[in-house]
């Protein structure tokens, strides 16, 4: 019965009212959501899974590595806001722009996203990598820890339909972000308990 009652279908001729972001950004400034774990996908409010030490530690190790490598010219961040659009507000795991100066939104840009996914890896791979490539993000990895081997899905050319190709790198292999060429991060380097 409780799922009856969410199956869109059965509300028609009614629909779901969806937030814009900018309706969700007023509600985050009012403290509305101060103790949630929550981002915008598609005008809906998505509670987003805890994360797990391997998780984090990767997370944490991306965001380091990377803005080290790439320095003050790049603004790196973890686990922060992604103004993807109208409708969509994602939380990536780490996000790589060029540094504004004086700004101080969201970034609407972005040279790489990165989602480390072990819960997640069904949102990621369906909803949050077409958000991606119609905001215009022009490589998105998906550091997948569901199974039982470390791999990264290396998402690039983005289209308004998604990414038009993905590659699976493994141990043994290096990534090396399109439109960072100073970057190169061997998967083994990961730090993953294998």
């Amino acid at each position: 019965m409780v799922q009856t009652m969410f199956d869109p279908s059965v509300l028609a001729p009614e629909t779901i009212r969806r937030l814009s972001r900018r309706e969700y950004d007023h509600l985050v400034a009012l403290g509305v959501f101060e103790d949630e774990r929550i981002e915008l996908l598609r005008g809906l409010l998505v509670t987003m899974s805890p994360q797990g030490g391997p998780h984090a530690t990767i997370t944490a190790w991306l965001v380091q590595r990377l803005g080290i490598a790439l320095g003050m010219d790049y603004d790196v961040r973890g686990h922060s806001p992604y103004a993807a659009g109208d409708d969509s507000e994602p939380e990536p795991d780490v996000s790589v722009s060029l540094r504004s100066a004086g700004v101080l939104e969201h970034p609407s840009t972005s040279l790489l996203v990165i989602e480390v996914a072990e819960s997640s890896i069904r949102k990621d791979r369906e909803v949050k990598s077409a958000i991606y490539a119609e905001a215009g993000v022009g490589e998105y990895w998906i550091v997948d820890l569901s199974g039982s081997q470390l791999a990264v899905e290396v998402h690039t050319q983005p289209t308004s339909r998604g990414y038009r190709r993905i590659e699976i790198l493994r141990d043994g292999d290096v990534l090396r972000p399109t439109q960072l060429p100073a970057i190169a991060v061997p998967v083994a380097d990961i730090p993953w308990n294998r």
